[in-house]
């Protein structure tokens, strides 16, 4: 089998960094070509190959591809939900053009594999609440979210039609303590945790008893994984699978990290980012996701507040 030459697009982002430092755990570091706009991410600094590219531009990304052998790409690049809403305009044609710059390539030169991920934001005020299933009533109020499920029936056209290997995942909200989170409406949970560290409270700008789902990056990152590495013949769903993790309000994070720092205050005053997240499902069913390539989460509520503070406090440490 020819080696695996892998183009991660937005390494610098929230999952981009965590995901390109795993698979050049895998396949080697001079086999994964991690590439953003912006400026590399501190994390992925001397950690391999680096190049400045901009997914709008096709001409540059197609000679980056044939230049670098690329054989798999990981599409990360996007603009998330709150920020997608103060540039609509933008946010659709980042989110529909990359993508499909990303795909006409992959469908040229016949790579392998491409990954790129959707989100529960494609899911709507019509979506069922609770255990929201894998096929539903799906009505995005977000630009984000629109962009994400247009993007799904891409993936899924250019695989029937031309036989792209595209796989995707819906995350939930992202938790992370390694990279800085990207302007979506799930941002303060990870917020909280440096909050709680720093200033022993937080302001949030959700309502305390609006219940989300999110999943915690080690879960995320291995999600993600597992679905590029099963057999073909396994994945029977190609716009993007629902996955899960934990649902949670903002007044259980503050419950589990007033465990560890008994004074943590919690206050919580809503703002735009309230309508978002009242359209999204309070949980996702992941059946299929399990059924198909065994997905399961490893972290909950409590197992992530110990990490994420055990790591935080590391890093103030080191500083």
């Amino acid at each position: 089998m020819a080696k695996e030459k892998i183009l991660v697009i937005g390494a610098s982002g929230q999952i981009g960094v965590e995901l390109t430092l795993a698979l050049r755990k895998i396949y080697g570091a001079a086999n994964v070509v991690a590439s953003d706009l912006r400026e590399e991410n501190e994390l992925l600094k001397g950690s391999g190959p680096y190049v400045s590219l901009d997914v709008m531009n096709k001409e540059m990304l197609h000679v980056q591809v044939i230049r670098q052998n690329i054989t798999q790409i990981y599409l990360l690049a996007a603009i998330l939900s709150a920020t997608g809403e103060k540039n609509p305009n933008l946010a659709w044609h980042l989110n529909m053009q990359g993508l499909l710059n990303v795909l006409d390539i992959a469908r040229e030169e016949k790579l392998q594999k491409v990954y790129w991920p959707s989100s529960i934001a494609v899911f709507g005020p019509t979506s069922p609440k609770q255990l929201c299933p894998q096929q539903t009533i799906i009505e995005p109020i977000t630009v984000y979210g629109i962009s994400k499920y247009a993007g799904e029936f891409w993936c899924n056209y250019y695989h029937q039609r031309y036989g792209v290997d595209v796989r995707s995942i819906r995350y939930p909200g992202l938790i992370s303590y390694k990279s800085a989170p990207g302007g979506g409406t799930t941002d303060y949970a990870v917020e909280i945790y440096s909050e709680a560290l720093a200033e022993k409270k937080y302001k949030c700008f959700l309502k305390e008893d609006t219940y989300l789902p999110m999943m915690y990056m080690p879960d995320a990152i291995r999600a993600t994984m597992e679905l590029m590495h099963a057999p073909a013949e396994n994945i029977t769903v190609r716009t993007s699978y629902n996955i899960s993790g934990m649902s949670f309000s903002p007044t259980e994070i503050a419950a589990s990290i007033q465990k560890h720092i008994p004074e943590f205050k919690l206050s919580c005053v809503p703002d735009s980012r309230q309508k978002i997240a009242d359209s999204w499902p309070q949980s996702i069913d992941d059946a299929v996701a399990t059924k198909d390539w065994g997905w399961k989460p490893e972290y909950d509520l409590d197992k992530m507040t110990n990490d994420m503070l055990e790591n935080l406090i590391k890093a103030q440490n080191e500083l």
